[in-house]
This record gives C-alpha cells, sequence and structure tokens, in this order.
C-alpha cells in the first residue's frame, strides 16, 4: 500500500512538471509572439503600426445635400461607422451569440476555452465556441490564408491570440466592438454593418429594430445558411437562438422574447447595393468618370493616387435625394402612363413601326446599322466570325431578360428582335439647377440605367429646336432699343446666303400673318418669321458669341437657320444657360460636387462653381419677362390649364424637325429644369406634330416634377415672382397696354395727316 501511494505521488508530481513546463513554453511563446521575436519561428505577427492602421477596402461613398447615401463605387462595399451610431440591441445580441464575457476577459477568455476542453473531453462538443469577438477581429484583420498544415495552424491561432491581447491593449472595448462590426461579412455584397443595415433593412445601424439586430448579429456566422433571401426559415431559427441567448442573458425579458419571437422577418426593404439600381443611377455612372480623372491628379500623404474603390472616400455631391426622386418619379409617370402608350397606338399596323422612314430598306439599313453598333457583334466580330455566322446568331432565338415600364420581362428573343422591341422606347432626361449656387439638384439620363446605359443629359448632344431662340431674343433685348413689348411686323423675311441662295423660314400657322406683333407674342408662339427678322438684324456670329457667354460649348454652325435651333447641344449646356436668365445675368456653370473627404473626415477639397457676367441684369429681366409669355398665353399654357400651375414661371418649349426631339426649359425663381424626350434614333418619332411637340414630349414631365417640388414644403422652393433689377430703366412691360397706346398713337397721327390734308 505504501508502494502504491508513492507511486501515486511520483505520477502526481511528473504530471505537474509537464503541466507547467507546457504552460512555461506557451507563455514563452506568447510573450515571443508579442513582441515579434523569432520571425522565422512563427512568422511576421502585426506591428502596433499595422494595428492602429489596419487595412481593409473601404467604399467610397456618395452623399447628397440633403444627407442620404446615394451610392458606393466598390472592390468591397464596406464603410465604417462609430461605436456611437450603432444600435444598443445590435451589440446586445452580438454579445449574447458571440461572446458573453467580451467584457470581463482580454481578449482571451480561459474559462471558455476550459469549457471547450471540456467538451472535447466528454464528447459534448455541443458547449459553445472558445473564439472571443477580440480573436474574430484579429482573424478578420489579419487572415489566416488557406490550406494550413495543423502546425501552422496551431501557430496561427497563437497568433491571433497575441494579435487579440494587443487590439485589447491598444483599443477600448466599443472601439473594438466597432471595429468587429465594420469589418464582418454579411453576405449579399455588404461588408460591415452600415452596409448591412443599408441592404437588408433600408436603415441606418443606429435605427435597428431588436429583431433586426438578432437577425444580423446571427448572419455572420454563416452568411450563406442564414440568409434571410435565400433561406428565410433558417434565418428565422437563427435569429430567434440569438434572441433566446439575449434572453438567457438578461438583455431582453422573458416577455419581450415570446413576443419578438412571433415577428416574422420583414424583407420588403432589402436591396442588393449595385451601381445599376437605386436613385440617381445614370448620375452616378457620371460622377464615376468624373472621379477617375480627379483621382489622377490627387494623392495621398504616402505619395500614392487616391483609389476611389478602396479608400473609403466622401463625395458630397449637389444632388437633393428627394428632388432626384421626384425627378425619376415624373419622368416614369409621363412615359409609361402617358406618352410611350400613345406611341404604341400611334404605329399601331404599321410594317415599317416604330421608323418613320420611306421604305423597307431603310429599315433595313438601320437596323443593320444598329447590330454592328452592339456588344454582342463586337464580341462576335472579335472571336473571328464570319458575317453570316453572325447574322445568324443575331437570329437564333435566345433566353433574355428586356425592360418594360411594368418591370424586367424574362423572354425569349433573337438578338435582331430585341433591337427592334428597344427602339420602340421613348427616353426622356432632366436636369435642374438651384439658381446663384449651379448646384444640380437633379439628374436623370435616361428611363433606367441597367437596359439604357446612354446619358442622355450630358453624353447626348441633340437639335435643340426653338429652345435656343432665347440666345437670340437675349442678343435683340441686350442692345437696348427693344424690350419684350416692341412691335414688329409678322411678315415673310429671307435672309441671302454666302453663295447668293435666300433662306426663308415658314410657320406652321398664319396666326397673326401681316400685323405687327410684340417680341412677347412671337417668342411666346415661338413664330419663326420674327426669329428671321431678328437674325438678320444681327447675324450668326453675334447670336453664337451670346450663346457661349452663356456657357455653350458645343459647336454651333455660323448659319441663320440656327435661330430655329438646328444645333446639337446637351441638356447639360442648355439648362446652364437658361439659368442665367433667373441669376440676373451672371452665368454660374452647373457643379455636382461640394467637397470630398477622406476616410478619416479631413477635407481633401471644396468645389465652387465658376461664374461670370453674360449680360446685364435688365436684358436678364427682359428675357424673363418674355418667357412668361410661353407659359401665359403661349406653347407652355397647358402648363396652367392642365396642370394648375399659376406662379410665375418662365419657359420656352422646342420642338426639331420632323417632331424627333421635344424640350422643355423651364425657370422659377429658384430654379432651372430642363426636359428633352425622344428616341434613341431621330427617324424613331410621332408623325403628327400634336403629338411629337415639346408641349407634349417634355412639358409634362417639368409640370409632374415641379408639382411635387412645391408640394414637398422641407424643400423651402419659393413660389413667388423673379425680383426685378435695381434700375433707373423703365420695366413695366404690360404689352396688352402698351399695344393699346401704340394704336391711340397710330390713329392720333393719321388723323392729324387728314387735318394737314385739308
Amino acid at each position: 500500500m505504501a508502494k502504491k501511494g508513492k507511486t501515486k505521488k511520483r505520477d502526481v508530481k511528473v504530471y505537474m512538471i509537464v503541466l507547467w513546463t507546457l504552460f512555461v513554453l506557451f507563455g514563452l511563446s506568447i510573450f515571443l509572439l508579442f513582441h515579434g521575436i523569432v520571425h522565422e519561428w512563427f512568422g511576421e505577427m502585426p506591428s502596433f503600426e499595422e494595428l492602429e492602421n489596419p487595412e481593409t477596402n473601404l467604399a467610397t461613398e456618395i452623399i447628397s445635400a440633403d444627407g442620404k447615401i446615394l451610392g458606393t463605387y466598390y472592390i468591397e462595399n464596406r464603410s465604417n461607422v462609430s461605436y456611437e451610431d450603432i444600435s444598443p440591441d445590435l451589440i446586445n445580441a452580438l454579445i449574447a451569440i458571440e461572446d458573453v464575457r467580451f467584457y470581463e476577459h482580454s481578449g482571451i477568455d480561459m474559462i471558455a476555452l476550459f469549457r471547450v476542453a471540456k467538451g472535447i473531453a466528454t464528447g459534448n462538443s455541443d458547449q459553445g465556441g472558445g473564439s472571443t469577438i477580440t480573436q474574430q477581429l484579429a482573424k478578420n484583420l489579419f487572415p489566416r490564408g488557406e490550406n494550413l498544415s495543423k502546425t501552422k495552424l496551431v501557430i496561427r491561432k497563437l497568433q491571433e491570440w497575441v494579435t487579440a491581447t494587443k487590439l485589447e491593449y491598444n483599443y477600448s472595448k466599443d472601439e473594438i466592438i466597432a471595429m468587429y462590426l465594420n469589418t464582418v461579412f454579411y453576405g449579399h455584397n455588404a461588408y460591415g454593418i452600415k452596409k448591412a443595415a443599408e441592404t437588408f433593412f433600408s436603415k441606418e445601424p443606429d435605427e435597428l429594430t431588436i429583431e433586426e439586430a438578432a437577425l444580423l448579429a446571427g448572419v455572420v456566422n454563416a452568411p450563406t445558411k442564414f440568409s434571410p433571401r435565400r433561406n428565410p426559415n433558417s434565418a428565422l431559427t437563427r435569429r430567434n437562438i440569438v434572441l433566446k441567448r439575449m434572453e438567457t442573458n438578461g438583455f431582453i425579458t422573458e416577455q419581450q422574447y415570446d413576443s419578438i419571437s412571433q415577428i416574422p422577418i420583414d424583407m420588403s426593404h432589402f436591396g442588393v447595393l449595385d451601381h445599376r439600381a437605386g436613385h440617381a443611377t445614370y448620375f452616378r455612372e457620371f460622377l464615376r468618370g468624373m472621379m477617375h480623372d480627379w483621382a489622377k491628379t490627387h494623392f495621398k500623404p504616402d505619395g500614392t493616387p487616391y483609389n476611389i474603390y478602396k479608400d473609403g472616400l466622401r463625395i458630397y455631391t449637389t444632388i437633393d435625394s428627394r428632388m432626384q426622386q421626384y425627378a425619376e418619379e415624373a419622368v416614369r409617370e409621363h412615359l409609361s402612363q402617358d406618352l410611350q402608350p400613345a406611341f404604341y397606338r400611334h404605329w399601331k399596323g404599321d410594317p415599317k413601326a416604330p421608323f418613320a422612314l420611306p421604305t423597307e430598306d431603310d429599315v433595313k439599313n438601320i437596323m443593320t446599322l444598329s447590330m454592328k453598333r452592339s456588344e454582342r457583334y463586337r464580341v462576335l466580330r472579335k472571336a473571328g466570325y464570319s458575317m453570316d455566322s453572325i447574322i445568324a446568331n443575331f437570329n437564333t432565338p435566345i433566353p433574355m431578360t428586356v425592360f418594360s415600364w411594368d418591370g424586367p420581362i424574362d423572354t425569349v428573343f433573337t438578338p435582331m428582335d430585341s433591337i427592334r422591341y428597344y427602339k420602340y422606347f421613348l427616353q426622356s432626361a432632366l436636369m435642374s439647377v438651384e439658381t446663384g449656387t449651379g448646384y444640380v439638384r437633379a439628374y436623370v439620363g435616361g428611363n433606367e440605367y441597367r437596359f439604357f446605359q446612354y446619358d442622355h443629359v450630358t453624353q447626348a448632344k441633340r437639335q435643340v429646336g426653338s429652345t435656343f431662340k432665347p440666345f437670340l431674343y437675349s442678343l435683340a433685348m441686350q442692345e437696348g432699343e427693344y424690350t419684350p413689348c416692341t412691335m414688329v411686323p409678322n411678315i415673310s423675311y429671307s435672309i441671302q446666303l454666302p453663295d447668293g441662295k435666300f433662306w426663308e423660314p415658314n410657320d406652321s400657322g398664319r396666326n397673326k400673318f401681316g400685323e405687327e406683333v410684340t417680341l412677347r407674342w412671337a417668342l411666346a408662339h415661338s413664330n419663326n418669321r420674327i426669329s428671321a427678322y431678328l437674325m438678320k438684324r444681327f447675324g450668326p456670329e453675334a447670336v453664337i458669341q451670346m450663346a457661349r457667354r452663356m456657357g455653350v460649348t458645343s459647336d454651333i454652325p455660323a448659319v441663320p437657320s440656327i435661330c430655329l435651333g438646328v444645333c446639337d447641344i446637351s441638356l447639360y449646356e442648355m439648362v446652364g444657360a437658361m439659368s442665367t436668365f433667373a441669376n440676373r445675368g451672371v452665368y454660374v456653370k452647373p457643379i455636382f460636387i461640394t467637397k470630398i473627404e477622406d476616410k478619416n473626415g479631413n477635407v481633401i477639397e471644396t468645389f465652387k462653381a465658376e461664374q461670370h457676367e453674360a449680360m446685364d441684369d435688365v436684358t436678364a429681366y427682359k428675357m424673363i419677362e418674355l418667357m412668361k409669355g410661353v407659359v401665359y398665353e403661349g406653347t407652355g399654357v397647358r402648363l396652367r390649364f392642365k396642370y394648375g400651375l399659376r406662379n410665375p414661371i418662365a419657359g420656352k418649349t422646342g420642338t426639331t424637325q420632323n417632331q424627333s426631339d421635344g424640350w422643355f426649359m423651364g425657370i422659377t425663381p429658384d430654379l432651372t429644369t430642363g426636359v428633352w424626350t425622344g428616341a434613341e434614333d431621330r427617324s424613331v418619332h410621332f408623325k403628327t406634330i400634336s403629338l411629337g411637340q415639346g408641349s407634349n414630349m417634355a412639358l409634362p414631365i417639368w409640370a409632374l416634377y415641379m408639382k411635387k417640388v412645391y408640394a414637398d414644403p422641407t424643400l423651402h422652393i419659393s413660389q413667388g415672382d423673379f425680383t426685378k433689377p435695381w434700375s433707373n430703366v423703365d420695366l413695366d412691360f404690360d404689352c396688352d397696354k402698351y399695344e393699346e397706346e401704340q394704336k391711340v398713337e397710330s390713329t392720333t397721327a393719321e388723323e392729324e395727316e387728314e387735318e394737314d390734308e385739308f
């Protein structure tokens, strides 16, 4: 018995020596790793500098003027938030499910490790993991890599423990929680809690409810398995497990658990963040090009250029998210409910539809040209396909998803049929600029960026029609001898061209032909004869110079017919130019960005609109009075009688050759907004002026947009009148009163002549 006792004591002694030796070796290893010693044994460890500045790919955020995130540019769709911007319920949910002793340990939870060891020894592995939130953060910040051997995996685990200890040493518990939530992948291209809350619930992280917080805390364990979109039943089960842990650990009451666990998962606001989806898609893509150019000439403190996909920039734009939404709604409402259905009815049964071309051969030629401009054609040609093979490919039915105003349609088309299908669609573009600042508040480049990726605000240049006439009239007003009430004979005028021929425009109607009319009446009714009179008086070069001073940079041929708008100009240029009138003659170049910050909130650059005087304030006011006539009595009169907009508005409609393009430029004291409507091909249009004129194609979009803007009191958009300039010049332009005075003077003069004869 004594011998057995001595043997047992010796075994215990050996066991304790081995245990303490392992403990010392483990402690020595931790010490060496912590201080970065013997890299050749354990590999590189992150330095204190790296811990203070962990590298992650941060998305660049596009921020609206009213503080909303319009979109992001990213490799990983990730944005950081601080602890204060996170819902307390989310923090409680995370701690409950991942690391309930988070605030008690220093990076490594020995109690949890012993619990895991006991579970392994007893065969009961369902005791929870031993990895702390800090250890998981270490793993996220400094990934292990793949296919590690068991030895390397043990070493890597030791490294993670040391890194976790370093993190606890360098950061507060709150900072570690925030860093963890900012680095986690939640699935559906959402990295970090900010993007996860936006993707799953269209919310900010501090707006999450308890059930939403529990769902996101549970998703990170297995983003695909617990995706509420792909596996809703698994997601619900996982969420309720998190809720139960929250109840067990005192974060919520039993009554709260019983109630909240019955709430179904609401995915009605779910939306994967994609550059082709959401609001302001055309603007965001336009801005991407601007930022690429900007990044090439702007450098970080280390001397490398900024990367808009990785450096977490914040681009503060001029776009107002509310006005942007109203603009997109207005375009959709008019096109989908009114204009596009009318277009289908208009062309129904015509074998050449939707092309207004004389022969079937003309239609075939334009379809062939469209085929050759397609991406499919370029890919096939590059792959070496013969023309016969390409034509066969374009005439082979294949499954595809196509655009419709009721949502995408899955169908089977030949690529050639899809080209013709898309030719039917009318497009619209809108840009709205704030007077004085030049801030672009709304930017709609087309119908839907996913299917139509050509931007009709800045990329496209189309004939502007009669919206060009204000440049000509501005020149006349500037000369001083003309006012809106100046009377001009409404007769035919011809201008001799350099080749000796004569150019003489016609009008569609003969209203007041042969009578004297005011310039206000002439512009209101878009009279071409009076435009020819003014062009003959001033000449094309002077008109072009006026357009240049008002910000138009597109090529304008020096021919008399420009007074009818035969030149191609972008909507961006036209809106900027028209805003000059509301801005008292000062041209302010429209801008899109106010400032750019780095990921730490430091301002890198601020932006201010370029501006210069294009005309004096009296001329600008005369033009406002002239263009009011368009709305009060001319081609824009339906704004008042159909849409009920009775506040002071200056405007100009435009309709181009064959009704290919419809325009409306609308000016109020606070906003200048331009709308263009037309088809991709100029041969696709209405066959009648009643349907194809600017007052029918573009003006309704302007009206719908402004009605929504005026109905939103948070925008503070005035419905008041334009301010008169400080001047001693007579600016009373009551042309009806003026015409009566002219008639009286004329009658008196005739009577005096008759008396002289006697």
